[in-house]
């Protein structure tokens, strides 16, 4: 398994406005029943985006205009509630690589972390703006560089930071423990070697 190496992300946004959501809105407890985290995505906000149609304003998340949005675009303390794992895996399979917002809980950062999905925190003037420019213009491309801790849209840019570990993380390849494991994994069998309980003896 090769390691793989994020220092930029693009494609196109999706804003979603909201303080406080947290993993429940997210992914519903209902749907926490599997054994895997295959399908969660389907489910994704999925209350959320009844309740939006009942009113009769659809939720971004079912609108169609941003189907193939790449980058999530959110406001304060994204992800809190519960640790599930299964929020930041749902949006994940649901193709999202990235979440710019206001501030994140740290369990869900580190989760999403885990996975390969950089979440980075900007200015909240700047993150209306983001999400203003990708409401008039939802095919507006959006840069997120992790080397430069910039996210550039259209004609202008912002900054936008990660945590020293965690954007080292990424830029190295070491987000991914698995990864990093197969791709030492003589030291692994050395190691091993020297443990009775794992070399029998």
């Amino acid at each position: 398994m090769p390691i793989e190496r994020i220092t930029r992300i693009e494609g196109t946004g999706l804003p979603l406005r909201g303080n406080n959501i947290d993993t429940d809105r997210i992914i519903p407890a209902r749907f926490l029943r599997s054994v895997t985290f295959e399908g969660l995505e389907n489910h994704l906000f999925e209350d959320d985006v009844a309740q939006a149609t009942e009113r009769g304003t659809p939720h971004p998340i079912a609108d169609d205009k941003y189907r193939t949005a790449s980058i999530l675009v959110v406001n304060g303390n994204f992800g809190c509630g519960s640790s599930r794992e299964h929020a930041p895996q749902a949006i994940r399979r649901k193709g999202f690589r990235a979440v710019v917002g206001e501030s994140f809980s740290e369990i869900f950062f580190g989760n999403s972390v885990a996975m390969g999905m950089p979440c980075l925190t900007a200015a909240p003037a700047d993150i209306e703006r983001l999400q203003g420019a990708i409401d008039a213009e939802p095919s507006l491309p959006i840069v997120v560089d992790l080397e430069a801790q910039r996210v550039r849209c259209g004609g202008w840019e912002m900054a936008a930071s990660l945590p020293a570990a965690a954007r080292e993380s990424f830029l190295d390849g070491s987000w991914d423990g698995t990864a990093l494991l197969l791709d030492r994994f003589e030291e692994v069998e050395r190691t091993a070697s020297r443990l009775p309980y794992v070399a029998g003896w």
